[in-house]
């Protein structure tokens, strides 16, 4: 990226104090416009760049340590972060320290901090690749890798930041026969059944993609519907259902599927892919707690949560938030737990799901669920899934998915996954 990306560089430089400072996620900003002003290639370049220094930004900040006699604005911070990323990824000097002088110096606040940028910037240019990749995997920031060493250990978490600093590789759910779909896009069936493609570029190019053939589902959010087994003609509600693919997943194994979800934008969009990949599903735009409609086979609830499992995909999360809002998902997934409860006919299956790394958001929500409702029992063999390891049940039954599993195929998402029954 030369001088002619200074626009990119801008909206970087924008998306990470968004971030940073006013705790807003890349997605929200993104849906609000935040890259509707730059052309095409400047959009991608904008967004690329800040994922990546939110990905590298502990190792960023470690190199600039040296150069810095205290810290300065989080403005001049991140405009410093961004040419870090952007030399040690081999980006010419002169274009670079250029760039984010003339960023710093556009704020009335900063401008008398050009000279320190210039000159913090030559220094890393000097230093350079070679001295960026001696340095140590970025560390997950403090509020959220503290419970994370507690719940797994220091050597699991470190696994993790491995993971979350190397990103996400592309996972379809096949509709039909996975190693034709593989085979179609270039990529790997993985263990579990979804395909895995790495570099994949611009997803609704890839073959299949029109002719409805697969959809994007990270290889861990597809196994809660696996622990249903069999649904065909099961009457099955998928509580939470956007983005969709769990509900896709239902409709294409033979399933009854009544997808709900509060947010009607979101709805659109698994109606699209609904037709797009020639399935079919009852849609309802509602809150759960208003759905009173039972009598189902199966309820699969994917939980609002902390979304901690995503970092792969989703560096931004862990510096836009602060842990501050946990408590309340928490209980909120107690009750949902409860509501879910109802909506099944007697001995039905709830699964229930959350993007948690977070024992709070999984085990500890099995635990007291199973308190709370006399009679309520774990089906744990309904977790005995291609692919999955034994060593991944936990005490209470469910299943613990991380992102340091599959480090020789790239990982997987974070994720929580028990099957409960009703009581008959």
């Amino acid at each position: 990226m030369n001088q002619t990306g200074l626009p990119a560089r801008r909206t970087a430089h924008h998306l990470l104090m968004e971030i940073t400072t006013d705790g807003r996620l890349m997605p929200e900003l993104i849906a609000g416009g935040a890259l509707a002003h730059l052309a095409n290639d400047d959009r991608a370049r904008a967004q690329r760049l800040a994922t990546d220094t939110l990905r590298g930004l502990d190792r960023a900040d470690r190199m600039l340590k040296p150069y810095l006699k205290k810290t300065p604005p989080e403005s001049v911070l991140n405009a410093l972060r961004l040419g870090v990323i952007e030399l040690c990824g081999g980006e010419a000097a002169h274009g670079v320290v250029n760039a984010y002088v003339e960023i710093v110096g556009r704020d009335k606040h900063t401008q008398s901090m050009k000279g320190l940028t210039n000159a913090v910037l030559r220094k890393i240019a000097d230093e350079g690749p070679a001295a960026w990749a001696k340095r140590a995997i970025p560390l997950t920031p403090g509020w959220l890798r503290q419970p994370l060493v507690a719940a797994w250990g220091r050597d699991a978490v470190a696994g993790m930041e491995a993971a979350h600093f190397a990103g996400a590789p592309l996972d379809l759910t096949p509709k039909g026969d996975a190693a034709a779909v593989a085979q179609a896009v270039g990529g790997i069936v993985l263990p579990t059944g979804s395909v895995r493609v790495t570099g994949a570029g611009q997803v609704s190019g890839l073959p299949g993609y029109d002719s409805g053939d697969w959809w994007v589902q990270d290889a861990a959010a597809a196994v809660p519907v696996k622990a249903l087994g069999d649904v065909t003609g099961l009457k099955v509600l998928d509580l939470c259902a956007a983005p969709g693919g769990k509900a896709l997943q239902l409709a294409a194994a033979g399933a009854d599927v009544t997808a709900l979800d509060m947010s009607e934008k979101r709805m659109v969009r698994v109606g699209e892919n609904l037709t797009r990949v020639g399935l079919t599903a009852t849609t309802i735009v509602s809150d759960a707690f208003d759905f009173d409609q039972g009598g189902f086979d199966a309820v699969l609830l994917d939980a609002p949560c902390s979304a901690t499992g995503t970092i792969r995909r989703h560096p931004d999360l862990p510096y836009a938030k602060d842990g501050s809002e946990f408590a309340a998902l928490i209980a909120q997934q107690e009750t949902m737990i409860d509501h879910a409860l109802t909506l099944l006919k007697p001995g039905g299956r709830l699964v229930f799901c959350t993007c948690s790394l977070l024992p709070d958001e999984g085990e500890v929500q099995v635990e007291e669920a199973l308190e709370r409702h006399p009679g309520l029992r774990v089906d744990a063999g309904a977790l005995a899934i291609a692919g999955i390891d034994p060593d991944w049940i936990t005490p209470e039954g469910g299943l613990r998915l991380r992102p340091d599993y599959w480090p020789e195929l790239g990982g997987m998402d974070g994720f929580y996954v028990a099957v409960l029954i009703k009581p008959a």
